[in-house]
């Protein structure tokens, strides 16, 4: 018996499902036919001495055995410019009173850094040498704690 309400869109849509599924049926069984059959020894992957990887596992008469006394492990310390207590030396290019804020040239990195009149120790202007920290402010790298550099 056939499916009397069935349209003629209905019965193209059902037939090309139907070829999709044979399609992918017979996609699957020739893979299954011609694949490899793979293993848990296919999968694994070594690193060489060079760091390169390879399917090889490597040669146990290359194998050095290493004292673990012989391990120098070491802390490494940061450099002063990573640690908070360090004071940066720059030149103020522009310093608005007015507006309340200014830039700073540092001497080592030529960076120009934002300084805020919140963040003065004491009053400044331009061309005056001082020191300063740097913090990371909204939009980009800041000054705080600014103050006169006295030689």
């Amino acid at each position: 018996m056939g499916r009397s309400h069935e349209t003629y869109s209905k019965k193209e849509v059902r037939t090309r499902l139907e070829k999709k599924r044979k399609d992918k049926e017979q996609k699957r069984a020739k893979k299954k036919g011609e694949g490899k059959k793979s293993s848990f020894d296919d999968m694994i992957a070594y690193v060489n001495e060079f760091g390169v990887i390879t399917s090889t596992p490597p040669d146990p008469a290359k194998k050095t055995v290493v004292a673990a006394e012989s391990i120098e492990l070491r802390i490494i310390k940061n450099s002063p410019e990573n640690s908070p207590d360090f004071m940066r030396k720059g030149v103020v290019t522009f310093f608005d009173e007015s507006r309340g804020f200014g830039f700073i040239s540092d001497m080592e990195s030529n960076q120009r850094v934002f300084v805020h009149a919140n963040s003065l120790l004491e009053p400044i202007a331009e061309n005056n040498v001082v020191i300063f920290k740097i913090v990371n402010g909204p939009k980009g790298p800041s000054a705080i704690k600014v103050k006169l550099f006295k030689e």
